[in-house]
């Protein structure tokens, strides 16, 4: 209902099936990102990811946060607990980075640089709180945070380009970016294909796997499409995450 068109899930599995078919497809870490959508459900699902991650030994172990009183307790905990990434859904969540009762946790965040992917951009669809603008203004505060930018940041994919320039621990995921599904209502701007080789060392694989429309390869495939060399895949692929997220292989 949201983007007007069909979106079948390909993957419809349970998890021990999910699990087993990365592994099949020769990944060798993944994540497990959170979408709380109200209060008291951060919370909850961390305490699941926690487990998930304790009996799942190549799932990043994950966490996530809503703006509420509790927030800074639990996410203190979760980096406590060893969380090595975190998810902020600005859509999903409906909540501007910039709520004060979050200045604590991106403080948190910022000191231990535990990275956050961050969905930001108003695509597929926007939110209230979508855009460019918020994350600048999160950015000038904060300036030492390690933010990943899902999607690309699409459909502002000139604006969070710039923004990955210009602030040093800012990163990009490539996830639905440059598929046949997004290319078809929002395409990557042509002009921009160069700064893909400029910003090589900030750009990771993300997949949305298994919330997708298409198989899991189609997002290798169409990466080879835009690539500017062999080894740019290989850095998105694999040498980008290592170094960030230092698991060391």
């Amino acid at each position: 209902p949201l983007v007007g068109r069909p979106w079948p899930i390909t993957y419809r599995h349970d998890e021990e099936e999910r699990v087993a078919r990365l592994r099949d497809f020769g990944v060798r870490r993944f994540t497990a990102m959170l979408y709380p959508h109200k209060p008291e459900m951060a919370a909850w699902l961390n305490s699941w990811a926690a487990d998930f991650a304790a009996r799942t030994p190549d799932c990043l172990h994950t966490a996530t946060f809503y703006p509420e009183a509790e927030a800074k307790e639990y996410v203190a905990s979760a980096i406590e607990a060893g969380a090595r990434v975190f998810k902020s859904h600005i859509q999903v969540g409906d909540y501007s980075p910039l709520d004060p009762l979050l200045d604590d946790v991106w403080g948190l965040l910022e000191d231990s640089g535990v990275p956050i992917v961050v969905h930001c951009g108003s695509g597929p669809a926007p939110g209230t709180y979508t855009g460019p603008a918020p994350m600048q203004e999160l950015m000038r505060r904060y300036p030492q945070l390690t933010v990943i930018v899902a999607h690309m940041g699409m459909p502002e994919y000139r604006e969070f380009l710039d923004l990955a320039e210009q602030y040093e621990r800012v990163y990009l995921d490539t996830t639905m970016a440059f598929t046949d599904f997004v290319e078809e209502d929002t395409p990557f701007p042509r002009d921009q294909l160069p700064r893909l080789d400029a910003l090589r060392r900030k750009i990771l694989l993300g997949t949305d796997f298994p919330n997708i429309p298409y198989d899991y390869l189609h997002q290798l495939e169409v990466l080879e499409r835009v690539a500017p060399d062999s080894e740019w895949i290989r850095a998105v692929c694999r040498d980008n995450a290592t170094s960030l997220f230092g698991l060391g292989e």
